[in-house]
């Protein structure tokens, strides 16, 4: 007992608490992923453009393909989330900004939740891909890098994804409730 007579063990969180903090680490996470996504771009560039001008003196980068092909990979997955939860992505919405406020959120709860499922099953399968590659020791073709790690990495991006479309899901169905 501590002073004022109350106990030692903390109060346990709310379920609303730790959903907010699930939602800060969240958005931590994607700012993140962001700016990794945004290096790897950069990274392709530069690579690309000192291999290119190491080919006219006659000295190529070696695996400069694989790294491009790697980093490429690495940013739009790590671009993924990001997109999502600005809404960046190409949607066809001619018809649906015709429609009711309520409407567009139950069409993008329907949409969300179809677009959860599929990518949870993606994920998922991405996971276990990345272990049959690590058992298998597999490597890239000239730099010999375990390619289990790029598809680990795709993995965990994609599991951000994941959260952010629950989370739009839900930020609808509260809508629709609040209404």
């Amino acid at each position: 007992m501590c002073r004022k007579g109350r106990p030692l063990i903390p109060e346990p969180l709310s379920v609303e608490m730790a959903m907010n903090t699930l939602w800060e680490i969240l958005e931590w996470s994607t700012d993140k992923l962001k700016v990794a996504g945004a290096v790897c771009l950069v990274g392709m560039t530069f690579l690309t453009c000192a291999d290119i001008i190491g080919r006219l003196f006659g000295h190529p980068i070696f695996g400069s393909v694989e790294l491009v092909g790697f980093m490429a990979t690495l940013a739009v997955a790590m671009a993924l989330p990001y997109t999502h939860s600005i809404q960046g992505h190409v949607g066809v919405e001619i018809l649906v900004r015709l429609l009711s406020k309520r409407t567009q959120a139950i069409v993008d709860i329907f949409t969300g939740t179809l677009s959860l499922g599929l990518f949870s099953l993606i994920t998922w399968r991405m996971t276990l891909y990345a272990h049959t590659m690590q058992k298998s020791g597999e490597v890239s073709m000239n730099l010999e890098l375990p390619q289990y790690m790029i598809i680990y990495i795709t993995a965990f991006c994609l599991l951000v994804f994941v959260l952010i479309i629950a989370q739009g899901i839900r930020n609808n169905i509260r809508m629709l409730r609040d209404k």
